[in-house]
């Protein structure tokens, strides 16, 4: 089959490797698409903490059962499914006390050890698959993972209604957590990106208000929630001071592993501020498809770009100069 290989850091190469064989409790998936989102990069440059090379990179991904292994009685030929990347090992303290996206030998498909789905197949365990409801076209199904990671984000917030939001990046996950805070009853939604070309597709899915820089938004109280989708140390710390009293400010998007901010100790202290993290998905892979299925997210504005496996390189350049949303890979 064809694949994407990132052969070592900054190394990519579309080649042809074995066809996957499904293990007694695992499916082969044909890859109908793949997202591509910050963390492809991260793997790409050689950023992530624990990615082994050679790798087949994708995590975001959905498509058909072609396979089935010897004990798998719950998918068959041609279900159409969803699949949570992530691998626990289930026996490390966390995985014990239901923190698996803590797992201390932490893996995930296309991000850490194990091939992922920029490929025309993908062997995956049948329990991380779940069906694609009818009425999701199977095209928007990737991005029930990034979905996943948005509910997980959420799950970590007050969760208070009426409150004020500020979100910083208005690329694929601000979007997804703009559009969340809207649907849990926001008072108000408030995106900033310094692409203010962005901008407009914010303002059109969720956002009262848009600026490039939260200086622009005129509001001195601050806001009860605020979160960074972007990783950028700038951001990072600008955010960080725009929390209102007893506020919360989540770090949701993935700074380099060495990456460090500046931020006022007697502030969060003084004012009470929540500062929390936001790692990946923990059970709430399932309650995403459940609101793909109720059209939460407008997954065809997400969509921007597609491409095919050859045109891999092309599209981490065009991500990389924030072209677009959610740029996907078609097998």
């Amino acid at each position: 089959m064809r694949a994407v290989v990132i052969e070592a850091p900054g190394k990519i190469n579309a080649t042809t490797v074995d066809d996957p064989e499904p293990g007694p409790r695992e499916v082969v998936v044909a890859v109908s698409g793949v997202g591509i989102c910050g963390t492809d990069l991260h793997v790409l440059d050689g950023h992530l903490e624990g990615s082994e090379y050679p790798i087949v990179p994708g995590h975001e991904f959905a498509g058909t059962v072609a396979a089935v292994g010897s004990a798998v009685t719950e998918l068959a030929v041609g279900d159409r499914v969803a699949v949570d990347p992530n691998l626990y090992c289930g026996e490390c303290h966390y995985c014990r006390i239901g923190r698996g996206n803590l797992c201390e030998r932490y893996n995930a498909m296309g991000v850490i050890r194990t091939p992922g789905a920029t490929a025309e197949y993908c062997a995956v365990p049948v329990g991380n698959c779940y069906p694609v409801p009818e009425g999701v076209p199977l095209e928007h199904a990737p991005l029930i993972e990034p979905l996943s990671c948005a509910v997980h984000g959420f799950d970590l917030l007050p969760g208070r209604l009426g409150e004020h939001y500020l979100v910083y990046g208005a690329g694929t996950m601000g979007l997804m957590m703009a559009q969340l805070a809207r649907f849990s009853g926001a008072a108000s939604v408030s995106v900033v990106d310094v692409n203010a070309g962005r901008l407009p597709t914010a303002a059109a899915l969720a956002a009262d208000r848009t600026a490039v820089s939260a200086d622009e938004l005129d509001r001195p109280e601050g806001w009860e929630v605020v979160i960074d989708c972007t990783g950028a140390v700038p951001a990072i710390e600008d955010g960080l001071t725009r929390v209102r009293k007893g506020g919360t400010f989540q770090v949701f998007g993935v700074a380099p592993e060495q990456a460090a901010a500046s931020f006022s100790p007697f502030r969060v202290y003084k004012d009470e501020i929540t500062v929390v993290g936001s790692m990946a998905v923990l059970h709430s892979f399932g309650r995403a498809v459940e609101l793909m299925a109720r059209n939460v997210i407008d997954a065809e504005v997400m969509i921007s770009h597609t491409f095919g496996l050859d045109e891999y390189a092309d599209a981490v350049d065009r991500f990389r100069r924030g072209d677009g949303r959610k740029l996907q890979i078609r097998p």
